[in-house]
């Protein structure tokens, strides 16, 4: 067998699904599990022997995972465990809950295998919205004029210097959890001035503000490893898409491959590597005039209808990279040196 992966993600989640098929035609096998699972339909165990041998393991209903013997270990889109329907006292569900996620995260993290993109702690670090701009400027990146603040005098200054023509979005997920269950998406919007209005509302919690750039097209930038993936999302050619692409609107936006100049395409990589990880989904603008414009980066971000929509490789290159931590070089814009 060419190798064992465990895919930590959620429940029929067709990224992992997709690697996963891709991994079995390589004869390796592919394990996915969602710890959300755990404690109620999965068992995890950790033996530590008095002569410090040490043995880990997984079972879940179809699967019993050897956790030392894994090639690779994939955080894709893990949830948190939760607890069994029959503890009814919040109390308890929260204490047990608590420990399972403590020794499964602990878990994950001591195992001596490839993690992709990074350990745990490595993600949740590299996704920190402000970290993440200063290192873009330190390397060369052109950004936004961005502001983060809680200081309503502040914003109102910084809208109008911008002339009124600035966009917000969120430090953290553009998904608000509702004590219901439910989501609601905060994506990138633009300022109105009946939002002006409400400034008053910004000292309860930090924002980010930035000028708004004007696109040529938005650029999806997938670097595995050391390959670089672009795709170009024509978000201009629909009104839904013009602020956010997110907002999806397939049928009326083109998406194409793009060749980024090699210095671009370098400075992708080195932020990839610089903050620890060996995959990343940068968000970038190509402006009218050409000058390529850093948003942000997410270290589990999609790709999957990028591949399906351009026909780049990046099922294929995970697969390279979960099974020998590199990327064959004839896969996407591969970059030797950043």
């Amino acid at each position: 067998m060419a190798g064992e992966v465990l895919i930590l993600t959620i429940d029929a989640d067709p990224h992992a699904e997709h690697v996963a098929g891709l991994l079995a035609e390589r004869g390796a096998r592919a394990v996915v599990f969602d710890p959300a699972d755990y404690p109620v339909r999965a068992v995890l165990d950790a033996a530590y022997g008095r002569d410090g041998r040490v043995r880990r393991r997984l079972r879940t209903t179809t699967a019993d995972v050897d956790l030392d013997g894994l090639t690779a270990l994939w955080f894709r889109r893990p949830q948190s465990p939760v607890a069994h329907a029959e503890i009814a006292d919040e109390g308890a569900r929260a204490h047990i809950e608590k420990e399972c996620a403590e020794f499964a995260g602990d878990l994950w993290e001591q195992l001596d295998c490839r993690m992709v993109p990074a350990p745990r702690t490595r993600v949740k670090l590299a996704q920190r919205k402000s970290s993440q701009l200063a290192l873009a400027g330190r390397l060369g990146f052109e950004l936004p004029d961005t502001l983060i603040t809680n200081d309503p005098d502040e914003f109102l200054d910084f809208y109008r210097r911008h002339e009124g023509r600035i966009i917000t979005k969120t430090l953290g997920s553009a998904i608000l959890a509702r004590p219901d269950g439910e989501g609601v998406g905060r994506l990138s919007e633009p300022v109105s001035t009946r939002d002006v209005a409400y400034a008053d509302a910004i000292r309860f919690g930090p924002v980010i503000i930035q000028e708004y750039v004007r696109k040529q097209v938005e650029l999806r930038v997938t670097v595995v490893g050391r390959a670089v993936f672009a795709a170009e999302i024509h978000s201009q050619e629909s009104n839904h898409t013009r602020f956010d692409w997110r907002r999806y609107d397939l049928g009326s936006t083109r998406h194409e491959v793009h060749r980024l100049p090699d210095e671009v395409a370098g400075r992708c990589v080195e932020i990839v590597e610089r903050l620890g990880l060996r995959y990343g989904a940068l968000d970038l603008i190509l402006t009218p005039d050409g000058r390529y414009v850093f948003l942000e980066i997410n270290p589990t971000g999609q790709w999957l209808w990028i591949e399906r929509a351009t026909g780049l490789p990046i099922g294929e290159a995970l697969c390279d990279l979960l099974l020998y931590g590199e990327v064959k070089d004839e896969i996407g814009q591969t970059v030797r040196s950043a």
